[in-house]
């Protein structure tokens, strides 16, 4: 099996697919990424900007991956 350009897109297909399940309250929470609990005028640290991040992504991607996911399993049970 050789690394191509579709594994490289499935492996990044399932990446997203990762971040998006991730529950904020059950996991996040537990490595301490689970509220956005800094003061006013602070700079958001690391842990906030890879918050923010999750979220975004979780937000724009959510309907886009069902479509995707969906032609992804087609793929693979055409082409094996």
């Amino acid at each position: 099996m050789a690394f191509g350009l579709y594994s490289l897109l499935e492996a990044t297909l399932l990446c997203l697919n990762a971040i998006c399940v991730l529950h904020e309250e059950r996991f996040l929470a537990k490595i301490g990424m689970g509220s956005d609990q800094r003061g006013f005028g602070e700079e958001p640290g690391v842990k906030t900007q890879v918050l923010h991040l999750v979220r975004s992504i979780r937000t724009v991607m959510r309907i886009p991956l069902i479509g995707i996911n969906v032609v992804t399993i087609i793929i693979k049970l055409l082409l094996g």
